[in-house]
């Protein structure tokens, strides 16, 4: 009896390869977005084959990097598939419409923009559409993310709507997790890796941060670069806090 073959392994080479932003294609370089220093050092940015983070104090550029991205792989700019398309408010950026992301050969057979401050938006779209076509919500866990408390409907995103050979471009994720959920999306991700797909991720959490291995870009005034997790601004503030909670406090509530 011939012997059943396992299956096959996943193909874990990534989507996108690197970032680019032609001169030609910057209409001003002294005009937001491409005055942000961190924009301004893109060029040539180079992605891990599975899980990039862009890290970085609030108005450093990270989540316009990111939405970036996601507008030049096709998703809409308020977060979903590349399916979706509606608008409440336009605001993002034109980097988007700048940038060149380098691909590899490999294409990516489903995907998402999981945008924090749109996801709102993004939930009434599926209702919408479910309206019409009843087993939209199948790949939502069966129930209305409306229905549902602001984490659970990112972790039953995560569950149901992420699957195999995706790109998944993930815009402060930790703004609905606790640090527990933060752990489950954790190995919700390591799943996915192993299942061929490509994170992007911009975050401030140190815990979401900690995924093996993965590159870390730090964005300040300076520019770009990639640091190691213990390096990493908000991994090292976070601990100080921890380590020294009582003087920490004292400090910041000192009049002197």
């Amino acid at each position: 009896m011939a012997k059943r073959r396992g299956a096959a392994p996943a193909d874990r080479s990534p989507f996108l390869l690197r970032l680019q932003v032609p001169r030609e294609r910057v209409p001003d370089v002294r005009a937001y977005p491409f005055s942000i220093p961190a924009v301004a050092a893109l060029d040539g940015l180079d992605l891990h084959p599975q899980v990039t983070y862009f890290v970085g104090e609030n108005g450093s550029g990270k989540s316009t990097v990111v939405e970036a991205i996601a507008v030049a792989a096709g998703f809409n700019p308020e977060g979903g598939t590349t399916n979706f398309r509606f608008e409440t408010r336009s605001s993002e950026s034109s980097l988007g419409h700048a940038l060149r992301l380098v691909r590899s050969v490999r294409r990516p057979r489903t995907g998402f923009f999981l945008r924090a401050e749109s996801f709102f938006n993004v939930a009434t779209q599926v209702d919408r559409i479910h309206a019409d076509d009843p087993r939209m919500l199948e790949s939502y866990g069966g129930r209305s993310l409306h229905e549902q408390s602001h984490g659970e409907s990112f972790i039953s995103l995560a569950l149901h709507r992420f699957g195999p050979d995706g790109l998944y471009v993930l815009d402060e994720p930790e703004a609905a997790l606790s640090p527990l959920r933060q752990m489950s999306m954790l190995r919700r991700m390591r799943d996915l890796v192993a299942q061929g797909c490509q994170f992007i991720i911009a975050t401030h959490a140190p815990v979401l941060l900690a995924y093996p291995d993965a590159w870390i870009y730090e964005l300040d005034e300076r520019g770009l670069r990639r640091v190691e997790y213990d390096e990493a601004a908000t991994v090292r503030t976070t601990r100080e806090f921890l380590g020294d909670r009582t003087g920490m406090l004292e400090e910041l509530f000192s009049d002197d």
